[in-house]
């Protein structure tokens, strides 16, 4: 009798939906660290500490966000508020989890537009922009490494590199090719193509926990045709009010209107992380409509490394360099054109993961096994591979060369993302630290030339 009072006295109280609230506003504000930092820093917390949820639930929740397009920590984080309060709950995490970076983001670009020319600025992001080569280099090899189980894996990986470096062809292409390569694996090769368990579930506890393994599904995370489709068309009603309305204001070729057909198409391709959706961000936001530079959006990706929630939050400075670049509300009103340009990009961008989690939860999780399902997910990934490669050589092209390989070779660059990339690599030092030091670098050296 005693051992079961025990357990029940271990378990812990009910969470209000103001207390998950204050955690999910505090978790928006201390997300460093990529998807991986920001998972594991969930995992610690919700887990291990709070024990509002089990191992064996925040893994399977995992597992599902992996198979989305999106942000995985940040559809994480939807889930385990949706799962724990309901649809407001999931919207709360959601939000608040990106909420603080954007606004971060917005001041951090006003100051780069407005005052990016001065020494100091200049010589810090020269210490970050190798940095961010090397850290996109590393996060190719952990993909890779993850992804690439076996020679049909390697191959699709090469093909993709080549597809979009040699071809040029458009990212979503290679997103689509990818899946339709393991759709017929599936069939022929299953072997070749099976998940390569990203997040293995696991027999650890922490103790009794308020959503635990044998917790029964609460009432408003249960299938109904009927809730699906209120929230589908709730979902499409938001993203068709802001397009038309956009529409009506700023016409089809608007720099706005064309920045939620963008972005929302950015987001349906965002499988395997932020990383793997840049080519294309930059291929739409730089050659195609010339919101920014090529050199402008290496500097916005060192911004979106150094500061809290998903890397994908670099579409807000896309966003927000593209509205002032365009001048959208005229010259003398740069700062609000570029800050509705950032809300803009961010709103299209996540609308849709809110979607995933609140429509596709129950339904997915009943599929996660299935080989018809996850060999398209495979492919899809080690694609991936190749795509990211391929920023990586574009990303060194421009911090080596800045002016064209006629012109001066940076060669105290390459010495900083060589030191970045042994201090990630070798020395497992954190993202922001290997920035710090990067940029304290490249200040130092700007102030000796």
């Amino acid at each position: 009798m005693s051992t079961i009072v025990d357990e029940i006295e271990k378990l812990p109280r009910h969470v209000s939906f103001m207390e998950a609230f204050l955690y999910w506003l505090k978790l928006g504000f201390i997300s460093f660290g990529g998807p991986a930092g920001q998972i594991s820093m969930m995992h610690q917390e919700l887990v291990e500490k709070r024990r509002w949820i089990s191992e064996h639930r925040f893994l399977h929740a995992l597992n599902y966000t992996m198979v989305l397009p999106g942000p995985e920590a940040q559809q994480l984080a939807t889930y385990i508020g949706w799962l724990m309060h309901g649809v407001w709950g999931g919207i709360a995490a959601g939000v608040l989890f990106v909420l603080p970076s954007l606004f971060i983001l917005i001041a951090l670009t006003w100051v780069y537009l407005a005052y990016g020319d001065v020494s100091a600025v200049e010589g810090i992001l020269y210490g970050i922009k190798p940095a961010v080569t090397a850290i996109v280099v590393f996060a190719a090899y952990r993909i890779g490494s993850r992804a690439l189980k076996n020679n049909v894996l390697r191959t699709l990986a090469v093909l993709a590199f080549l597809a979009i470096f040699a071809l040029n062809i458009p990212f979503p292409y290679i997103v689509l090719m990818a899946g339709f390569v393991g759709y017929i694996g599936a069939h022929f090769a299953p072997d070749k193509f099976k998940a390569g368990g990203h997040h293995s579930e696991s027999g650890k506890t922490f103790g009794p926990a308020l959503i635990d393994d044998d917790t029964p599904i609460p009432e408003h995370a249960k299938f109904k045709g009927a809730r699906v489709l209120m929230f589908g068309m709730v979902g499409i009603s938001i993203w068709g009010v802001v397009m038309l309305m956009l529409s009506i204001s700023y016409g089809w070729e608007g720099t706005l209107t064309q920045m939620g057909w963008f972005f929302t198409k950015a987001a349906l391709v965002t499988f395997g992380g932020a990383y793997a959706v840049l080519p294309y961000v930059y291929q739409g936001g730089v050659e195609h409509y010339a919101w920014l530079s090529g050199a402008q959006m290496i500097d916005g990706l060192a911004l979106g490394e150094t500061t809290p929630g998903p890397l994908i939050m670099v579409v807000a400075f896309v966003g927000f360099v593209g509205g002032w670049t365009k001048e959208i509300f005229g010259p003398e009103m740069l700062a609000l054109a570029g800050a509705a340009g950032a809300g803009i990009a961010t709103l299209f961008t996540f609308l849709p993961s809110f979607l995933f989690i609140l429509l596709g939860g129950p339904a997915v999780e009943a599929t996660r096994h299935d080989i018809k399902f996850t060999a398209p997910l495979t492919g899809i990934t080690a694609a991936v591979v190749g795509v990211v490669l391929n920023l990586a050589v574009f990303f060194a092209y421009h911090v080596l060369w800045p002016q064209g390989f006629e012109a001066k070779f940076e060669w105290f660059s390459l010495l900083i993302g060589i030191a970045a990339f042994v201090a990630l690599f070798k020395y497992k030092i954190g993202i922001v630290p290997v920035i710090g030091g990067c940029a304290a670098m490249g200040l130092g050296y700007s102030l000796f030339l």
